[in-house]
């Protein structure tokens, strides 16, 4: 028998997911909406955040970045998908928008 993964709170983990994508300007929701990622795919991200080893580490991220990041901390077992869903240009229209630039 192989070693067994104790699963974290699906819940909590569920809210660390979209904490994580929100603080790089993804929202999983349209993701999911524009065909970017299915329900499964989804499921799959909040299954993976659930056997991560490195929660407090997350938790202390987002209390420093949680406001806006480039990407996702390099620690995060979601980070490749996370930043791959990154929408390109984002970060450029945030920096115009709040210098008044269109």
């Amino acid at each position: 028998m192989g070693i067994v993964t104790p699963l974290g709170d699906p819940v909590f983990h569920f809210w660390l997911t979209r904490s994580v994508a929100r603080s790089i300007d993804v929202n999983l929701s349209d993701a999911m909406n524009a065909g970017q990622i299915d329900p499964q795919g989804y499921v799959e991200m909040v299954t993976l955040c659930r056997q991560c080893r490195f929660v407090s580490q997350c938790e202390q991220w987002l209390a420093v970045n949680g406001a806006g990041a480039e990407s996702a901390p390099d620690m995060c077992v979601n980070a490749v998908k996370l930043n791959a869903l990154k929408a390109p240009g984002r970060a450029t229209e945030k920096k115009d928008a709040d210098h008044g630039n269109f």
